[in-house]
């Protein structure tokens, strides 16, 4: 029996340690070091390209990278091989610890021939298999809790994007996970729609959740972070509370970065 760390409340949800992933001959991260500590929001800004969406995906193991060590609630992540033929080594590790890093994405994903209702409660049952019975009366307080209640048993074509958006905040709750990743969760949605998606992640924040929020939007990064990391070429440029690097950037590619999505 494989045996996992104990983990206390200064355990780490995320370690990341010199991680560098590639494409081919293009290097996309460049050893980055990055803690997700538990009840922590960490933003992650860059223009694109830079590597933001890549080092959330390889958070989640769906990206393999080439060197450097993952660890998820102290356990290490396992590998095989090396540089490009590098993949995790142990199939049951991954999909344990991806079942509690739930994703939320920038295009919504929901299942077109599912209700909203099903939705939310598929990876439960399915992946998890819990008790339908159960996990439908959690789903419902989810979807309530992301002010969509009504919505349950409406198709995904029905709804308007911010409400489809917090629609997949709800599934990813459903599995109650120990961190919720944002990979740009925003940035599909016109301004409008966008504060309904806000509202429901600022609450989120503020109930202590462990977040990795990938975002265009400073604000918001300000707003909700314990931490902000800004990436550049896939590297870390500048690190820090959000006061800091919003409110004194000490690099000149920050500085040209946040008046740039001032402008």
């Amino acid at each position: 029996m494989i045996s996992v760390p104990e983990t206390t409340v200064d355990t780490p949800v995320i370690r990341i340690r010199n991680l560098h992933k590639s494409y081919g001959q293009l290097e996309v991260l460049k050893g980055v070091d990055m803690t997700a500590p538990r009840g922590h929001v960490v933003s992650l800004i860059g223009s694109s390209g830079s590597g933001k969406s890549t080092l959330l995906r390889c958070c989640n193991l769906l990206e393999d990278s080439q060197d450097g060590e993952i660890e998820f609630e102290g356990e290490a992540v396992r590998w095989r091989g090396q540089g490009l033929n590098r993949h995790p080594a142990d199939r049951a590790q991954v999909t344990r610890m991806r079942t509690n890093l739930s994703m939320v994405f920038q295009q919504f994903n929901l299942w077109s021939h599912m209700t909203i209702l099903q939705n939310v409660m598929e990876a439960p049952v399915t992946v998890l298999k819990r008790d339908p019975a159960e996990v439908e009366q959690t789903a419902r307080a989810y979807l309530a809790k992301v002010g969509i209640a009504d919505k349950a048993d409406a198709w995904p074509a029905q709804l308007s994007g911010g409400q489809q958006q917090r629609a997949a905040i709800a599934r990813a709750l459903c599995m109650e996970p120990r961190a919720l990743l944002f990979d740009e969760p925003t940035s599909a949605l016109d301004p409008e729609l966008e504060q309904e998606v806000v509202k429901v992640i600022k609450a989120l924040a503020e109930e202590g959740r462990t977040m990795i929020l990938v975002t265009h939007d400073m604000k918001l990064a300000a707003d909700v972070s314990d931490h902000v990391v800004f990436l550049h070429r896939g590297k870390i440029e500048e690190q820090g509370p959000p006061a800091n690097l919003f409110g004194n950037p000490q690099t000149e590619r920050l500085r040209g970065f946040l008046s740039a999505t001032s402008a």
